[in-house]
């Protein structure tokens, strides 16, 4: 006659129980990244609604003029054609998301 026992979920026969059987043991589970502390290129690579501190992908630009080498701020996403002030040559073109630059125009980030 043999007893069978429910735990956790599980129907187990005496023998079972065991304290050095693998259904007594406690597992430790080892995250493979910290959910609190994620580094800064796992935050770049969410989508900026899912970050843990929401944060928009556009930024500000400095765009250098290759006729006159002015410089202009254009905005990253920028919906319109932007024209150099001084010379009035095309710096950058809209597409859906990040403007394209002209060829020859150089560009740095502002800061924040």
């Amino acid at each position: 006659f043999f007893v069978w026992f429910w735990i956790g979920g599980f129907l187990l026969p005496p023998s079972s129980l065991d304290p050095q059987s693998h259904w007594n043991r406690r597992i430790n589970m080892v995250l493979e990244h910290d959910l609190l502390y994620p580094s800064a290129a796992e935050e770049r690579r969410t989508h900026k609604l899912k970050r843990l501190i929401p944060t928009p992908q556009s930024y500000f630009m400095d765009v250098k003029c290759p006729g006159c080498i002015g410089i202009s701020t254009v905005f990253s996403h920028a919906q319109t054609v932007v024209l150099c002030g001084s010379c009035s040559t095309v710096l950058c073109q809209p597409t859906g998301g990040v403007c394209r630059l002209t060829e020859g125009c150089s560009f740095r980030r502002k800061a924040d």
